[in-house]
């Protein structure tokens, strides 16, 4: 029997043909990754509105007896007790404020009595100025009737009556304004650890 030896590629061929199919790896779909925005709820904010009434005590006296006052002269004040929205705090008692003198007048003769007009500027909230619009002043007492007896008796006299000085204590209450909204929110204080009571009824010391 002859041996037809020309078929020998063919079959090689043909059997070769799964083997490399099963051992070719596969190459699968290049993905490319992508950013997915989360989008968080806006934080719920309170507004304490402009126009609301901030008490004020005055930090320093103010008086034109030594006739140091001068315009533009700054005032330290603070905040005389806490301004509240719904029972929460927005701005506390002590909180710094600045004030500013806005006219002076000594007194003189003729009985002219002294003047001191100043003006609320604003208060500082932590790292914040908040503005503020307020005026406070003091006027001393004329000395009109003594200089129109001293007139009447000695003309000269009249010139040397003089009024008194104008004079706002330390601690002086004044009435400033809020000049803008202030926006907040609301934040939960720390809870204070509890000590649990141990066996026996006696507490447990924290450490």
């Amino acid at each position: 029997m002859r041996v037809n030896y020309g078929f020998l590629p063919l079959y090689a061929a043909f059997f070769a043909a799964p083997c490399l199919a099963q051992t070719a790896p596969v190459t699968q779909p290049m993905t490319t990754a992508q950013a997915v925005a989360v989008l968080d709820a806006p934080a719920p904010t309170s507004v304490l509105r402009a126009g609301t009434e901030v008490p004020l005590l005055l930090r320093e006296e103010l008086t034109t007896k030594e006739k140091k006052l001068r315009v533009g002269q700054r005032v330290q004040m603070e905040v005389g007790s806490n301004v509240s929205v719904s029972g929460i705090v927005v701005i506390p008692a002590g909180t710094p404020a600045i004030g500013e003198i806005t006219e002076v007048r000594n007194k003189g003769m003729w009985g002219k009595s002294g003047y001191i007009g100043a003006r609320v500027l604003s208060l500082r909230l932590g790292e914040r100025h908040v503005r503020l619009t307020g005026t406070f002043d003091d006027k001393g007492v004329t000395g009109t009737g003594g200089v129109i007896a001293a007139v009447a008796l000695i003309p000269v006299a009249g010139f040397f009556t003089t009024g008194t000085s104008a004079m706002i204590p330390l601690g002086a209450a004044v009435k400033g304004f809020l000049d803008e909204d202030v926006s907040f929110r609301t934040a939960s204080a720390p809870v204070p650890p509890v000590d649990s009571p141990a066996v026996g009824g006696q507490p447990t010391p924290s450490r």
